[in-house]
């Protein structure tokens, strides 16, 4: 399963799909019709021909988001802007529409909140953000791509 790394992408603001309870075939149909790459730990599915698709080598999230970003030739100019949660984009919420929604302490120290239109989460750059942001950069910083051990291989016919 790659959750967390799905949730990661969207963290750097990927629009990012997962749904553990889809099987090959609904997967390939959805990457397929909606024009997504297919990110897998599934040898079996990777041989799938028709679709655009990656194999994911790694255990590890840090070597996964990497290989994900080099392979694919992403650039994190976007991160923060969709809900990890549900994959929505972010909508700035205003200070005081906010403050009803968020801890007290939050309310008086942060200025600046986003909310989830879908899932009505909301969002603020305190301490959480910070170690986010310090790991993003360390993975980005790091030559992980060239790490990663085994065959990717991206499909597109």
């Amino acid at each position: 399963m790659l959750g967390t790394l799905a949730k990661w992408l969207r963290i750097l603001g990927y629009d990012t799909l997962f749904d553990p309870d889809l099987n090959d075939h609904q997967l390939v149909r959805l990457a397929r019709a909606e024009d997504r790459v297919l990110l897998t730990r599934d040898r079996e599915l990777a041989r799938r021909r028709g679709v655009r698709l990656l194999l994911v080598t790694s255990e590890h999230l840090d070597a996964q988001i990497g290989q994900v970003l080099a392979e694919l030739c992403l650039e994190p100019d976007r991160s923060f802007s969709r809900c990890p949660v549900c994959n929505e984009p972010l909508a700035e919420l205003d200070r005081e529409m906010a403050q009803s929604r968020v801890p007290a302490y939050v309310a008086q120290t942060y200025a600046r909140f986003k909310s989830c239109p879908a899932c009505q989460r909301i969002y603020w750059r305190g301490t959480h953000w910070q170690q986010m942001d310090d790991q993003v950069a360390r993975i980005l910083e790091s030559d992980t791509p060239s790490a990663v051990e085994g065959v990717s291989q991206i499909n597109s016919t």
